[in-house]
């Protein structure tokens, strides 16, 4: 089995706005701790005047110079630049087209520097390599990646070229759900029972309806919304208190995106802050022209501004269990994966919606970690750490239809939407 002998197989599930990693340790999984002992990394890598930061470091410049900090790559991964026009305008980085690939352009060693997001991804997925061996005080050459349900063939190929380049051999590529799946198998291993796992990380949400019976995941159908999360929430935020700066102190920022990367800092710890607290106060030194903002945030009017957006959390939910002909009274466990899910009115919505229903949690991992930790116990299956009874072994659904294209460039469509790939080649699992 490829990775035997060759030290420990990293789990790393990369997430749009944190990633995070596990490696099977004396019999369980550990999750590597990062900066101030965060059990996830920032997935942002800025460019400096001589050199590249990553992580924490890296998400600290978005308030210096925002031009310069790279997020959400996982928007751009494998695509052309014709597919990604809707997330560009609002982005604090200029990205342009190469032969219809998104190109990102920063300042960099004193010019104008063009990258591919892989080439990004890289350099992030460098980063994670190190912490690694840094924690484990050994080399680590190998790691199984998570990646969401909806990537296509490109975007799954660009995700382990970035690996690759980044000095990891990728034994498998699996999909988040599927890992969450695997990590919350640890308690569930006997009898059947259908769960949904509801991911909402920091760039998307993703809806799983799975059996698991026997040690075996089917999953039944997946529906992604892609451009609904954290970020989204942060995002109303933002041009909420721009507005109120504006009519306090008029000066229109809009425009600006050094002073738009200070305040959406403080919005994103905000954010965070307000699933503990019911009242935060953001304070921003020299927003503007030296001015100094300071506000406040309850949570009733964090949710307020979001209020939409929180209702649309239940159409991908209720479009699932469509997709899978189930019935939510059918559903056994409501499993709660990604940072997202930590917001109090996501939780009250989702109880509500399966009727009073307690959301699922593990002593094991946090709701950002759960996908890390599924990753790294199916990378030890794969290497023979661990045996496959301490998990579950995954049959994944095909969320995207896909066929062949004939000389006519009719395309025939031979695997449609939400069926079962059910291969006993280890690669299409």
């Amino acid at each position: 089995m490829a990775g035997e002998g060759e030290g420990p197989t990293i789990g790393v599930a990369l997430g749009a706005t944190n990633s995070c990693v596990g490696v099977w340790n004396q019999g369980r999984v550990n999750i590597i701790p990062h900066v101030f002992n965060s059990g996830t990394i920032p997935s942002y890598v800025a460019f400096a005047d001589s050199h590249v930061m990553t992580g924490v470091a890296a998400k600290a410049m978005e308030a210096v110079k925002p031009s310069n900090t790279i997020f959400g790559l996982k928007n751009f991964i494998g695509k052309k630049y014709s597919e990604v026009q809707s997330y560009i305008p609002s982005l604090p980085f200029k990205v342009i087209p190469v032969a219809d690939q998104p190109m990102i352009v920063v300042e960099y060693q004193g010019k104008a520097t063009e990258f591919a997001a892989v080439d990004i991804l890289s350099t992030l997925l460098q980063r994670i390599r190190r912490s690694a061996e840094s924690y484990l005080s050994t080399t680590v050459k190998s790691a199984v990646l998570t990646v969401p349900p909806y990537f296509n063939d490109s975007q799954r190929q660009a995700t382990m070229a970035a690996a690759s380049t980044a000095g990891l051999k990728v034994l498998r590529l699996i999909d988040e759900p599927t890992a969450a799946a695997i990590a919350y198998g640890l308690d569930t291993t006997v009898g059947e029972k259908n769960v949904l796992i509801f991911d909402m990380g920091g760039g998307s949400l993703d809806v799983s309806l799975l059996t698991i019976k026997d040690g075996l995941v089917e999953v039944k159908a997946t529906v992604c919304h892609t451009n609904l999360g954290g970020n989204t929430f942060v995002n109303r935020m933002v041009h909420y208190l721009t507005e109120q700066f504006s009519a306090e102190c008029k000066i229109n920022i809009a425009g600006k995106p050094k002073s738009l990367g200070k305040l959406r800092a403080a919005c994103e710890s905000a954010k965070t802050a307000l699933s503990y607290e019911y009242y935060v106060a953001i304070d921003v030194r020299d927003l503007s022209e030296g001015v100094h903002f300071r506000t406040t945030m309850t949570r009733a009017k964090f949710e307020d501004l979001n209020w939409d957006l929180f209702t649309k959390c239940l159409e991908p939910l209720q479009k699932c269990l469509r997709d899978a002909g189930m019935d939510k009274s059918s559903v056994n466990d409501v499993v709660v994966v990604g940072g997202s899910t930590r917001i109090p009115m996501v939780q009250k919505l989702l109880r509500d919606f399966f009727d009073g229903k307690a959301l699922c949690t593990s002593e094991n991992f946090r709701p950002d970690e759960a996908v890390a930790y599924g990753a790294a116990l199916h990378a030890a299956i794969l290497t023979g750490q661990a045996k496959k009874g301490d998990g579950m072994e995954p049959v994944n659904v095909i969320p995207l239809s896909f066929g062949l294209k004939t000389a006519c460039q009719i395309q025939s469509v031979w695997h449609p939407s939400s069926t079962l790939a059910c291969s006993t080649d280890p690669e299409m699992r």
